[in-house]
């Protein structure tokens, strides 16, 4: 029984990307999980990802790139205010500008950087570099 299926599926990317796999099927398709890859598509992570319908369910297509060092899931997943951000990223993230926070805002999913842009606040997803 899965508890947590972007945790689940932020890990199989960080072990095909570990042992060098490029295409990786991972379930079950989440919305939420669909709204953090498409982040992580937009910033050079992934190369594409698809849904495929199966009579079991929905999962993810997934091609990965070769830019992905490390990759985690934020838990508990801390609200943040704007101002607040910056000791997160220095938590999470190896060096200033490298790598990306995912976080939910009332805007919808994006990256910590997209959320400074737009002076939003929310609750921190996962991190990637």
């Amino acid at each position: 029984m899965r508890h947590d299926p972007l945790n689940d599926i932020i890990n199989q990317i960080k072990n095909a990307s570990k042992i060098g796999i490029h295409q990786i099927e991972v379930s079950p398709a989440a919305r939420m999980t669909g709204r953090v890859l498409r982040v992580m598509q937009d910033y050079n992570y992934l190369k594409s990802f698809e849904v495929i319908e199966d009579k079991m369910g929905s999962k993810f297509k997934i091609t990965l790139s070769d830019t992905i060092n490390n990759c985690g899931v934020i838990k508990p997943r801390f609200p943040v205010k704007i101002k607040t951000l910056e000791k997160y990223e220095s938590r999470y993230l190896p060096a200033q500008d490298f790598g990306i926070i995912i976080m939910t805002t009332t805007k919808g999913v994006m990256s910590h950087v997209e959320a400074r842009k737009n002076g939003l606040g929310g609750k921190l997803l996962a991190w990637i570099y």
